[in-house]
């Protein structure tokens, strides 16, 4: 009996229901017959799922003991459960994409429009001010706009160049008109011009309106600019983010999570949750962008509250026909002071023969061309549209605030990946069993990942995409913060000087600077100029520009640099 007694001792450790092997806490059972049909029913071949537990030997993942998994079972688990891991990141993401890419779509929608109202508002109030002598010069106007829209919508540079260009354009049609009897000869207006772009300024043809139109636009358009691509770049991150490729040691860990059941015999035995949230931490946590998700939402509402206040895109749109009527009025009044000085410095133009003089305009055109004209009142459709924008925008961002933090505990809310919190009590799925899961349950950061006990993670930094996504974050957060401050952006061509009539009080005042004249044209019609690539501010913007590039440049140190 002695010896029958310890024979039965030696052999209770091998019945797989019985021992106290690492598996003994599961009442596993020798039929496979819930995991052939749960995955039969998925597409699973029933000739490779054994209809009974086999040795288990030959797996990779899953623990070693008997089992309901061939090798090519549990390759195919380890792909699909991978898939769904990968599918809940996504899904889970999914409302963050669509708020940032539907916000990008309607914002973008109206700047355009609020641009396009500006132009055709114009077109209004000068046509019924100036009459023909507007028609004449429509592409003058026309042009101004077209290469505002190619800075917000294509280049990104040359914004200075284009108010700079169109005034000067100004300048040389109407100043002849107000002389008539004399004639002006290419070399005449390249004089006329070098004087209005000259350091001093000391001759303001058009008063203070092209000053004041190039501070309120300049504004508003890089602000509204580093807003539109702050919201894409923030939607192309986060889509690529949720779509991460997954690491060999995140996707076993993943196949042991909610794989290994199927393997075991038990399919309807939901992972426990502290199992889940282990791996859940150590699979998304290098991978997400927490780290400067805080600052990225704070520099979009920054400056959505900038373009609906001190840099309004809508009033800087009305504000281009109102200024530059100021500043024809102004040209007008002052004409009698402003060509003395002309005269003098450029000497007096050669008077028109009788024969050759040109006829003068209407009387009553003439007049008209210096009245000033009634505000056109714009349309508000897409203006009252923006508070109500803002403050969606607002509301819905302080609902992702805590998305890459939340994100671990919105995938193991899904039953598929862990037990009820309500049911925590009950035995569940341990990696190796039916129990209690008993491991420590590690939080997100870089220090308590070291000690994760499911996933194995690096204390060195990220990998490579995961770092390349990081530091487009850091450059939309140093672009928006430059606009925030009125500053065009490293890559811009803007010096982000400020006036004394600006939102930053206490600024002294600066006027533009110095512009050498252009050559005049050679035919009466308007003279194409190209920036060729480069800035017309010269060394103004070195001061400023260096410290986003500094930093850009010490971020992608600190992001792709060994460690």
């Amino acid at each position: 009996m002695s010896a029958l007694r310890t024979l039965l001792l030696l052999l209770l450790p091998l019945y797989p229901g019985l021992g106290p092997g690492t598996g003994s806490e599961a009442k596993v059972t020798r039929s496979c017959t819930e995991t052939r049909q749960i995955l039969g029913a998925r597409g699973y071949s029933l000739s490779l799922l054994p209809p009974a537990l086999i040795s288990g030997e030959h797996l990779r993942v899953c623990p070693q003991e008997y089992t309901c998994c061939s090798s090519e079972i549990e390759e195919r688990l380890t792909w699909d459960t991978e898939a769904t891991f990968r599918g809940l990141v996504e899904e889970s993401g999914s409302f963050l994409v669509h708020t940032l890419a539907t916000r990008h779509r309607t914002f973008d929608e109206v700047f355009r429009d609020m641009l396009s109202s500006a132009e055709h508002s114009l077109a209004l109030l000068f046509h019924r001010s100036y009459g023909r002598l507007y028609s004449q010069h429509t592409p003058l106007f026309s042009g101004l706009f077209s290469r505002l829209r190619d800075y917000y919508e294509k280049s990104g540079e040359g914004l200075d160049d284009a108010l700079v260009d169109f005034w000067t354009q100004v300048l040389e049609k109407m100043f002849p008109l107000l002389h008539p009897q004399y004639i002006f000869s290419p070399e005449y207006l390249f004089c006329l011009t070098r004087l209005a772009s000259s350091a001093d300024d000391s001759l303001k043809f058009f008063g203070d309106s092209p000053r004041r139109l190039r501070l309120q636009i300049t504004r508003a358009m890089v602000a509204a600019r580093a807003f539109i691509q702050g919201l894409e770049t923030g939607r192309n991150v986060v889509s690529e983010t949720l779509k991460m490729p997954m690491s060999d040691g995140c996707r076993r860990a993943v196949m042991r999570l909610t794989g290994c059941p199927f393997c075991r015999g038990v399919p309807l035995l939901p992972p426990c949750r502290g199992f889940c949230l282990n791996v859940a931490h150590g699979c998304l946590s290098s991978q997400g962008l927490d780290p400067d998700w805080g600052a990225y939402l704070d520099g979009l509402l920054l400056l959505a509250e900038k373009i609906q206040g001190p840099f309004s895109f809508e009033l800087a749109a009305q504000a281009i026909g109102v200024k530059i009527s100021e500043g024809l009025m102004y040209l007008q009044e002052n004409s009698v002071g402003l060509s003395a000085q002309v005269f003098q410095e450029c000497g007096v133009p050669p008077k028109a023969m009788t024969r050759a003089r040109r006829a003068p305009a209407p009387v009553e055109e003439v007049g008209r061309l210096w009245m000033a004209g009634a505000e056109e009142e714009l349309p508000t459709t897409a203006a009252a549209m923006l508070p109500r924008m803002v403050w969606e925008l607002r509301e819905r961002l302080g609902r992702v605030r805590g998305f890459w933090a939340g994100l671990p505990l919105a995938v193991c809310g899904d039953p598929r990946m862990a037990a009820d919190i309500a049911q925590e009590a009950a035995p569940c799925w341990t990696g190796t069993g039916r129990g209690r899961y008993l491991l420590p349950v590690v939080g997100a950061s870089l220090t308590e990942q070291l000690n994760n006990p499911e996933v194995r993670v690096e204390a060195s930094n990220p990998d490579l995409q995961t770092r390349m996504r990081r530091l487009q974050l850091r450059s939309a957060i140093i672009r928006m913060k430059a606009a925030a401050l009125g500053h065009e952006d490293a890559s811009g061509s803007g010096e982000g000087q400020h006036y004394a009539d600006d939102w930053m009080a206490g600024a002294a005042a600066v006027g533009p600077p110095a512009r050498p004249p252009r050559p005049p044209g050679r035919k009466g019609g308007f003279v194409i100029r190209q920036n060729q690539g480069r800035s017309r501010t010269g060394g103004t913007s070195v001061g400023f520009h260096t410290q986003p590039i500094l930093i850009l440049f010490l971020s992608a140190l600190a992001l792709l640099g060994p460690r």
